[in-house]
């Protein structure tokens, strides 16, 4: 009998452990004094650093094991309140929150006085670097969600049928409902000043079983000890902070009163912008008495302030104590409207920390890498993640990845896969003529595209009317590591000169490297970094009667080998065999101005097609390498993806021309640098970017025009946007088989002075300057500057060229940015 006793107290005893460790909830709702849902309410545990956040209908749940609690419930404009809860079992404990009470009792504000949120503000901003600085490092979870929903939609946009493509991805009848919707867990690491690093731990995209959450800890990181936030894809410009050195300026203060919340007294002021155009913020923002730190703050920023994206955009942020001294954000939240076109739009995103670690043991090295996406983390099923989601799904959001699952599995068998191919695949005139005929086998991972025929037509006066008719071929060979196969070929033929041309290049990926090789024949710009588009000097030639483009034919052959070789350290090699031939003009047809005469295809004989070099052979070899001076990256299970760094890019060029291989005519040598950087971030004054290049041929014993250093000029009214490149030079003239210098200095100011001019600033103009710098034998000291007005893709600017102190042109000219071709620098 005692041996059955003793057996049933130790099988107790272990039963209680098991349940004591075994994970509980406590869940409820949130709700207020009329029964309201508070959405987005914090949830603490006190005297730790693990919270949750509730849903969007105020429902929470957080995981504990058994054992005693105090649980701190907030939300901004609301009372704390406090409960005390013993856990040996799943628990319910739905709570009220009573707005909250300002006290202003305590002081007077006299007529014509200063208001006394002015004198809290300057201590707060007085303390900014203080807490900016005061953590030398931390790692802690992270929680993400995000979601963004459409809210209306025209029926048909574009042609395509809105409904259609509604069903497709879940929407309902109105054409509303999720588009959107993701949650992620990191961990994220941090050293100071800047250095971050994030491990997603887990990641669910609702509609697709293979996506990662787009959804960064580090991306949604606000920080208001910061002067500026620079949040590019939203504003032009960036925010000001609104206890920045220089806030005073740009925001009113008013004081609404204080609270008592677990002994401290919370001061409560509204931000109120100075001027509506400003990149500033109005709502509100709590500081806490005597330290003059953040305790919360509850702004928004409209696009009165020209905001690109959306129309408003609110922000939640909570901070929590960590420690005795030191305070962290327990809590952000994103929530955007947003329209364009008819469609209007709306969501959050919100990230919830938790256990924070003051004293991790991190390595510096650790955080060259960014991101870690490790396989598998979008693999869970949804026992893992009812057990691990701090945050409970709404109805909506539970119903959405309900509808979407069943979609994604549809979507990825081949039927579905094949039938959209087929529609995608159908030939229209719309294709055949302007945007090419594609062929695309989704489940094979194929696709094919033929060229559409009207842009495929040109006219120079070389080759008179033309056509330079191709096709594309790309094929993934490797899921996991994402890489491909790609082939193109093109078909030429010029009606006046009657030459027939074909060529083909591709790319194939080798374990680390990358074989590239092109062959064929063919008719190339003389200035190898192709300044002026096809489709412009076809315009110019037809209706202005300029003929703008210099061309010769070259047959060759090429390999080239790249490589990463560490971190933003890249390297490359490839060699060319080239027969090259000069052509004079052949055809002198215009559509107006025929009594004006074509210039030659020889640059330096204008009026005279004396030959410009003759045919001669080349056979070079060429080694290049960039680095950009960061070793930053993410990591997916496809493989590192390195990120644009903070520094310049330097890059080397070494270029030998080698006679007598293969016939080679050419023999010299030609070294080149380069140093570049875009984007500079100047604060208020918007964003810089340079370019410096440096050149100079040595033992040049042989080479043509074909060899020389050419220079990114345009001589159109049209060209294409690019830091190193020239408004007004001429694109041959000053091309140079010698030593030289140029330079490039751009500075946007992104609105500053144009969003003070009312009506104007609703265009949302960015100023732009520009300043460019070359020296050569041949072009002496040749500077040009300009001035003008950006506009999403487009710029109008007003340029000025001189050469040795004396004008040479002026003018107007509309650049438009486009993809980085080949051979722009």
């Amino acid at each position: 009998m005692l041996k059955k006793q003793v057996i049933a107290f130790l099988f107790f005893i272990f039963s209680y452990a098991i349940a004591s460790a075994q994970q509980l909830t406590i869940s409820g709702t949130i709700t207020d004094d009329t029964g309201k849902p508070v959405p987005f309410a914090s949830i603490l545990i006190r005297n730790t650093t693990k919270g949750t956040s509730a849903n969007g209908d105020g429902v929470y749940s957080i995981n504990v094991t058994a054992g005693n609690y105090d649980l701190l419930f907030k939300a901004i404009g609301f009372q704390q309140e406090t409960r005390k809860a013993t856990v040996n079992q799943n628990v319910v404990l739905d709570v009220k929150l009573a707005i909250a009470s300002y006290q202003l009792n305590d002081v007077v504000v006299h007529a014509g006085g200063e208001d006394p949120a002015y004198g809290i503000i300057r201590k707060a901003i007085r303390k900014r670097k203080t807490y900016l600085n005061e953590v030398n490092a931390y790692s802690a979870d992270v929680y993400l969600k995000g979601l963004q929903k459409l809210l209306a939609a025209p029926k048909k946009f574009l042609g395509r049928d809105i409904n259609q493509i509604g069903r497709e991805i879940g929407l309902d009848s109105n054409r509303r409902g999720i588009v959107y919707l993701s949650e992620s867990q990191s961990k994220l690491s941090f050293i100071k000043p800047d250095l971050f690093h994030e491990e997603m731990i887990s990641s669910k995209v609702s509609g697709s079983n293979q996506a990662f959450s787009f959804n960064r800890a580090s991306d949604i990181r606000v920080n208001m000890y910061e002067n500026f936030q620079y949040w590019d894809q939203l504003s032009n410009r960036p925010l000001i902070s609104p206890i920045a050195d220089n806030a005073l300026n740009f925001y009113n203060y008013k004081w609404l009163g204080t609270i008592e919340e677990n002994g401290e007294t919370i001061n409560k002021i509204q931000l109120i912008p100075k001027h509506a155009f400003e990149p500033v913020f109005s709502g509100l923002i709590y500081i806490v008495e005597n330290s003059w730190r953040i305790h919360s703050f509850d702004i928004q920023i409209t696009k009165s302030a020209n905001l690109n994206i959306v129309d408003t955009l609110k922000v939640k942020e909570q901070y929590m104590p960590v420690g005795s001294k030191v305070w962290m954000p327990a809590s952000v939240k994103f929530e955007f409207t947003g329209g364009f076109l008819g469609f209007k739009f709306g969501g959050y995103f919100i990230a919830v920390y938790s256990n924070y670690d003051l004293n991790p043991t991190l390595n510096k090295k650790d955080f060259a890498e960014v991101l870690r996406v490790p396989k598998g983390v979008n693999k869970k099923d949804s026992t893992y993640w009812q057990q691990e989601r701090p945050i409970p799904l709404t109805t909506e959001e539970t119903t959405d990845y309900q509808k979407k699952a069943i979609l994604a599995t549809k979507r990825e068998s081949k039927s579905y896969l094949d039938s959209l191919d087929r529609v995608y695949n159908k030939i229209t005139p719309g294709k055949f003529l302007l945007t090419g005929m594609p062929h695309r086998n989704r489940y094979k991972k194929e696709y094919l595209l033929l060229d559409p025929v009207i842009p495929a037509l040109l006219y120079n006066t070389v080759e008179g009317f033309a056509i330079n008719y191709g096709a594309t071929f790309v094929k993934q060979i490797d899921t996991v590591t994402n890489k491909y196969i790609r082939l193109s070929s093109h078909v030429r033929y010029g009606f006046a000169d009657h030459l027939f041309h074909a060529n083909t290049n591709g790319t194939i990926p080798l374990g680390d490297f990358n074989l590239g090789f092109s062959g064929g024949t063919g008719m190339y710009d003389l200035n190898n970094l192709e300044p002026i588009s096809v489709l412009s000097n076809t315009y110019n030639t037809l209706l202005r009667r300029r003929n703008l483009q210099k061309i010769y034919e070259k047959e060759f052959g090429q390999l080239s080998l790249s490589h990463r070789i560490v971190g933003g350290w890249q390297a490359s090699v490839s060699t060319e065999y080239a027969n090259r031939k000069w052509y004079p003009n052949s055809s002198f047809y215009s559509f107006f101005k025929r009594d004006k005469a074509f210039t030659a295809n020889n640059p330096y004989t204008p009026d005279s097609d004396q030959p410009l070099f003759p045919e001669n052979q080349s056979f070079t070899v060429n080694l290049r390498t960039s680095y950009n001076f960061s070793n930053k990256y993410v990591s997916y299970p496809s493989g590192k993806y390195y990120l644009p760094s903070d520094y310049p890019t330097l890059e080397l060029n070494y270029t030998k021309g080698i006679k007598n291989v293969f016939g080679s005519d050419v023999d010299y040598n030609l070294l080149a640098v380069s140093l570049a950087k875009d984007d500079i971030g100047m604060g208020k004054f918007g964003k810089s970017a340079f370019y410096i290049g440096a050149g100079k041929f040595f033992n040049a014993k042989k080479l043509y025009y074909p060899d020389y250093a050419q220079f990114f000029g345009s001589d159109g009214f049209g060209y294409s946007i690019a830091t190193s490149r020239f408004i007004l030079l001429d694109m041959y003239d000053y091309s140079t088989p010698d030593k030289y210098f140029e330079a490039h200095l751009e500075q946007n100011f992104h609105g500053y002075f144009l969003n003070n001019i009312p009506l104007i600033r609703k265009l949302k103009l960015q100023e732009i300057v520009n300043f460019n710098y070359l020296g050569n034998p041949t072009a002496h000291n040749y500077y040009e500057a300009a001035a003008g007005v950006h506009y999403l893709n487009f710029r109008v600017m007003y340029a000025m060229s001189f050469k040795d102190g004396v004008r040479l042109n002026s003018g107007v000219r509309i650049g438009i940015l486009l993809p980085q071709r080949r051979g722009s620098r």
